[in-house]
């Protein structure tokens, strides 16, 4: 279990959930402008499995559901890293 909340720590700790946890290993490196359905080729049920990835990680429940309702309500339906990341900082 790790409390990271350096947005540097965050992002590695990402890019590990999401090779280990998702299989994903893209060709070019996971920045915080990186979109999670364009630019990852992940589909909504990712997402899902993202959330569950991240509360073993971390060993608590964390609104992940609330941050991906927000999506809907919006014109851009994509999450960048960059907001996975502040959304951490927020609730860890």
């Amino acid at each position: 279990m790790s409390t990271a909340t350096d947005e540097n720590e965050l992002l590695d700790e990402l890019r590990q959930v999401f090779r280990d946890g998702l299989g994903v290993e893209p060709v070019d490196p996971i920045t915080p402008a990186t979109r999670f359905f364009a630019d990852l080729g992940l589909a909504s049920i990712d997402a899902v499995v993202l959330g569950e990835e991240l509360q073993k990680r971390y060993g608590r429940t964390l609104p992940f559901s609330g941050l991906l309702a927000e999506l809907g309500g919006r014109a851009e339906r994509d999450l960048t890293i960059g907001e996975l990341v502040a959304f951490l900082q927020r609730t860890l």
